[in-house]
């Protein structure tokens, strides 16, 4: 039997040689004594069949074996059963497999984060967790996600787009300062409502906006009160009462600095160039255009008015008398 091999039972022809009768029982031996480099399994008590010989070494199995019922009538059977691996061991083995050879392990929020069911929607929080980047690992169903209190100072693009049903999301009182054109990437149809509040952002890009329907807060922040936070409020709604706190920040004008946002927005008109700006200069530019072309034809209609009084002014002249011919003067001379 080669060294390498592991004897699972008796032949057939063992068996026939332990049946006769002059067949003496061997003595039995610990299964921790070795035998030649073999350890000698253990026989079922009361029972003539030989022990099985396992080779020492690595290839010799670790786990723990089942014990079979005492009444086993086929010995090398029992044997054989007594070496395979718990059903347990089988199922590790198969994962081992199917995974590519690790074992797969359950994804374990960040530190601070967990998973909580609130009013019957799945939220995930993440608040005051000290998080500096967008956690990865929030669960696709989740509908209300809480990443405020930490210090995320930028969120690149598509950092929620697999979450697909999210409805609330609240990014306030981080160091926000950037926010991303694409930061809110697939959620279009699906967002309702955000928080930007208490951050640093000082201008935020239109293309972050273009398509939600949401209501967000982005109060205290040191805005700088130009054409793009102008852009952002004709995109998005106010969350009520959070208009008051959207105030000009030491990046603006000097003259705007400390003043309300809403306020200026409805006084003066912050986009002369750009997007809506230009629009709106077309516009000034066209009125002009047509302004100064009826100014030349009320200006055409005045001179050929003025022309035509004029000739109205000169006198008409007499048209000139024909003479009388003379056979008529000679016919009433001879008639006289």
């Amino acid at each position: 039997m080669p060294g390498n091999s592991i004897f699972l039972g008796p032949s057939p022809q063992l068996l026939a040689a332990l049946s006769k009768p002059g067949f003496r029982r061997r003595k039995r031996v610990s299964r921790a004594e070795p035998q030649g480099g073999y350890f000698r399994g253990e026989g079922n008590p009361g029972e003539g069949s030989p022990t099985n010989r396992v080779p020492a070494g690595p290839l010799a199995p670790t786990w723990p074996t089942w014990q079979p019922h005492r009444s086993c009538s086929i010995p090398g059977l029992c044997r054989s059963v007594t070496m395979l691996p718990p059903a347990s061991h089988f199922l590790s083995l198969l994962l081992v497999m199917g995974t590519g050879g690790t074992m797969p392990s359950p994804r374990v929020p960040p530190q601070g984060c967990y998973m909580a069911e609130e009013a019957g929607e799945r939220t995930f929080r993440c608040s005051q967790a000290g998080l500096s980047a967008v956690p990865t690992g929030i669960p696709n169903d989740t509908r209300k996600l809480y990443l405020d209190a930490n210090q995320l100072a930028s969120v690149p693009a598509g950092a929620f787009q697999h979450l697909l049903v999210l409805e609330e999301l609240d990014l306030s009182h981080n160091v926000l300062a950037h926010l991303s054109g694409a930061a809110f990437q697939g959620l279009a149809g699906t967002l309702r409502h955000l928080d930007l509040s208490a951050n640093q952002l000082a201008s935020l890009p239109v293309e972050a906006f273009m398509g939600l329907q949401i209501q967000v807060n982005l109060s205290a922040n040191p805005w700088r009160c130009d054409c793009a936070l102008q852009e952002v409020l004709r995109q998005v709604r106010l969350a009520p009462g959070t208009g008051t706190g959207i105030v000009c920040g030491p990046g603006a004008r000097p003259d705007l600095v400390g003043q309300e946002f809403l306020l200026l927005a409805g006084e003066e008109e912050l986009c002369g160039a750009g997007r809506g700006g230009a629009r709106r200069s077309t516009d000034v530019a066209l009125l002009v255009t047509m302004g100064g072309w009826l100014a030349l034809v009320v200006a055409y209609l005045v001179h050929y008015v003025w022309q035509n009084r004029d000739e109205t002014r000169r006198p008409f002249k007499r048209a000139p008398t024909l003479p009388a011919r003379s056979e008529d003067s000679s016919t009433l001379s001879t008639m006289v």
